[in-house]
């Protein structure tokens, strides 16, 4: 046989498969340190605007202004989790409580700022279009459906009490359950593997700002390489078993997505991290809008039990406001998917909304990126400085 007529790849001598559990091992490497990413990222934005949370709790009568609290409060120290515990802190606190009516508006602006982790994540497929397209709507979807939400169920709390005559019939029924608490071990993982750089920016800096910033920098460095390099190695899955396995999970069964995003939200103790998991599933091309948006809701559902079971844990005479809050929380993330996603038609509009922004980002990543600033930091903040100036 002439030496020429044989293909060349046939000529080269095969590449060593890599094992399947090498390549799994590096992916969950890789995917610990993204989470860690995300973790610094909390870190220090929570550095920044822990001092000042408090003051933003003082300005609650007007519930236009609790809604806002509650966004920035959460969007500042990137966990609704940290905020619905300090109000369910304050609503039963034993002197002075916040009252329960002003809480719910917060309660609700928390969940909109606990969305602000997947955009900014989603940021980081900025540089390759294909990727940001499918990337940016899974993050956004969340977004939208937040306030959807609060667009509807404001004005119905506003208008009947709702959310606060349900909890407070509710938690006549549950009180006096119990606590339970759970450490999360992946959540103590991070944080072990996190406190090198968290002591390494206490030698270098004096202030807490500067601590705050250095957190916020690497944090972004680590998720901006992590996330090419997570992309590049579920790209490779694709047409795999792992893409089967996601359609499967995802795909086939919208209530298992849902349950999904649930449980792992309560292992992690974190819709941020639920949330921000599928941005570069989407971004790789794995996981689809429609795919992603119900373990969406799922992470919205698992982010209150938490802060239920620890509620159930409360003493003191105000105990039961610590509850009826921690129920309104539940509540509004029930009442939401139930008025949204059932009927295909008006779920179809946070999807559809979704792609619409995407195309005008797409068009212009630098105005959507200065965009996102304002929308969850820059508004809220000029909001509280002119109502404080006002009265």
């Amino acid at each position: 046989m002439n030496r020429n007529s044989v293909p060349l790849s046939a000529r080269r001598p095969a590449r060593p498969a890599v094992p399947a559990i090498a390549r799994i091992a590096v992916v969950i490497l890789v995917l610990f340190v993204f989470l860690l990413g995300v973790k610094g990222l909390g870190d220090g934005f929570g550095l920044l605007g822990r001092d000042i949370i408090d003051r933003f709790f003082t300005v609650t009568s007007n519930p236009f202004i609790g809604l806002i609290v509650g966004l920035l409060a959460t969007t500042l120290v990137q966990s609704s989790s940290v905020t619905t515990a300090m109000i369910v802190g304050l609503v039963a606190a034993p002197a002075s409580p916040l009252p329960l009516a002003n809480a719910v508006p917060m309660i609700m602006g928390a969940n909109i700022g606990t969305t602000v982790t997947a955009t900014l994540v989603s940021l980081g497929h900025m540089g390759r279009r294909e990727e940001f397209e499918r990337a940016f709507p899974v993050a956004i979807c969340h977004d939208i459906f937040n306030y959807l939400a609060v667009l509807v169920l404001l004005p119905i709390e506003l208008a009947t009490g709702y959310l606060r005559r349900s909890a407070v019939a509710l938690a006549t029924l549950v009180e006096g359950g119990g606590g339970v608490t759970y450490e999360s071990p992946i959540k103590a993982a991070l944080s072990a593997a996190f406190t090198p750089m968290t002591i390494l920016s206490q030698w270098l800096f004096r202030t807490q700002t500067a601590r705050a910033v250095f957190l916020i920098v690497v944090s972004g460095v680590l998720i901006v390489v992590t996330l090419y390099l997570l992309v590049t190695l579920m790209r490779a899955a694709v047409h795999t078993r792992v893409e089967g396995i996601v359609t499967n999970v995802f795909g086939a069964n919208p209530l298992l997505a849902m349950v999904a995003g649930v449980v792992v939200t309560i292992m992690v103790q974190s819709s941020s991290i639920t949330t921000s998991l599928l941005v570069p599933l989407a971004g790789a091309g794995l996981l689809k809008l429609e795919q992603a948006f119900p373990v969406t809701l799922g992470a919205n559902l698992g982010t209150t039990v938490t802060a239920f079971l620890a509620a159930l844990a409360v003493s003191g005479p105000n105990a039961a406001a610590g509850l009826e809050i921690a129920l309104v929380h539940l509540l509004f993330n029930l009442s939401g998917i139930v008025l949204i996603y059932p009927v295909p038609a008006v779920r179809a509009r946070p999807l559809s909304l979704a792609r619409l922004l995407t195309r005008a980002a797409v068009r212009s990543p630098k105005v959507t990126a200065l965009w996102i600033g304002a929308l969850f930091y820059g508004i809220p903040a000029l909001v509280l400085l002119v109502d404080r100036w006002l009265t």
